[in-house]
């Protein structure tokens, strides 16, 4: 089956390539959630716009990302959260609060998606988290969860 990515697919690939994946795994999984669309002649003009608003987005090269990467780990990121006892969060940090907290700190844009979470943050204290600046350049920025 032939699909056009909308969105990021670890693995398989970014917006606006055609892809080539089974039948199941396409139908099931992919289009339900919007990860993409299927690629018929009409939808040649949505590839155009995706990749255009891909490339405005998008780092342009290593040497940036590398710059980008060593702004992102020089940054003291702190974030707010409610707790309750024995520093339990009311709920989780999303990768969205991440990156607020990051501009917050006076880091660069970071998109959401960009953030990798090893796992749920549900505790204050200090947590790893990564960011994918580019497709080989990936930042470790240290992220302090604190009682508001």
């Amino acid at each position: 089956m032939r699909l056009i990515l909308t969105q990021e697919v670890s693995g398989l690939g970014t917006p606006g390539d055609v892809v080539e994946v089974k039948d199941g795994y396409g139908r099931n999984y992919l289009m339900p959630r919007g990860l993409a669309i299927a690629a018929t002649r009409g939808a040649e003009k949505q590839i155009a716009t995706i990749r255009r608003a891909r490339e405005v987005r998008e780092v342009r090269d290593v040497g940036q990302a590398a710059d980008i990467k060593k702004q992102l780990e020089g940054l003291d990121v702190q974030l707010a959260a409610r707790t309750g006892s024995g520093g339990r969060l009311f709920g989780s940090v999303t990768a969205a609060d991440i990156a607020d907290a990051i501009v917050r700190a006076g880091g660069p844009n970071v998109d959401r998606r960009k953030i990798e979470l090893a796992g749920a943050i549900k505790s204050t204290g200090s947590h790893a988290v990564t960011v994918r600046v580019h497709d080989e350049v990936s930042a470790k920025v240290e992220v302090s969860v604190t009682p508001a």
